[in-house]
């Protein structure tokens, strides 16, 4: 006589510590392209902790870029799981997302991504007027995120009235003016001269040390030493998970 076995019971999902922003399990992402797929990444599974500085590294094509936009809310899954400072947002609509985006991350990008014809205020401001903030309450903040990188005397000039480093600092102001659990910073330094670039990366070690949890994608060996962590992706997997000393501010 054959007795029946219940299956076993699907296991409860791994208590959240408290100081994990992003976990991602078994993260994957594939692409249609005419008749292929392209598996982009293959299951990632990722913790990073609050007040943590993490550069994702790695060649053209390994799954980095996948990952920063699923890291960033900017796409959605294939399969997998992606948690967001307790919140699991790898099932949410675009509509859900955007709220993300703007409440959580902020963004740097490699092309700073300002108006042109705005001032560097205006610039800083825009993700608040999008939050609905009133005007006298995003000036303040503005101007604060605009004297947190040095740049307190230029809120009145145009993108062209300003270096490529200024520029950068003011994205950077853009990127916090929202108080955001994550900063991520895609490739930072990438249209900068080595000197500029140095000193934008000692501006975010600096916001680090205040407690400024920090992603950097790059695949520039010198810029991902300023991290504490280096998470090295291969082929759409984690290929290692170090520890580095970074570099001093």
């Amino acid at each position: 006589m054959s007795v029946a076995v219940a299956p076993a019971p699907r296991a409860a999902p791994r208590a959240e510590a408290a100081d994990v922003v992003i976990r991602t399990v078994d993260l994957a992402r594939d692409y249609e392209i005419g008749a292929e797929v392209v598996r982009a990444l293959r299951g990632v599974s990722l913790e990073v902790r609050r007040n943590e500085f993490v550069a994702i590294m790695g060649p053209s094509g390994s799954g980095k870029s996948t990952l920063m936009n699923l890291i960033g809310c900017l796409d959605t899954p294939t399969a997998g799981e992606y948690w967001l400072n307790g919140q699991r947002v790898s099932d949410l609509r675009d509509s859900e997302l955007a709220h993300i985006r703007n409440r959580e991350i902020g963004f740097v990008f490699q092309t700073f991504n300002l108006l042109p014809r705005a001032s560097a205020l205006h610039n800083v401001e825009l993700p608040l007027i999008y939050g609905g903030i009133r005007a006298r309450a995003r000036r303040e903040r503005a101007v604060a995120a605009l004297e947190a990188v040095g740049l307190g005397d230029r809120k009145e000039h145009r993108p062209s009235e300003l270096s490529g480093g200024q520029r950068q600092r003011v994205a950077v102001a853009r990127a916090l003016v929202t108080n955001p659990t994550i900063l991520l910073a895609d490739e930072p330094t990438g249209n900068l001269d080595s000197v500029t670039g140095e000193e934008i990366m000692h501006l975010l070690e600096t916001l680090y040390t205040k407690g400024q949890t920090i992603i950097l994608v790059t695949h520039e060996h010198d810029i991902a030493a300023h991290a504490r962590r280096q998470v090295h992706i291969k082929d759409g997997v984690i290929d290692r998970d170090t520890a580095t000393e970074g570099t001093t501010v």
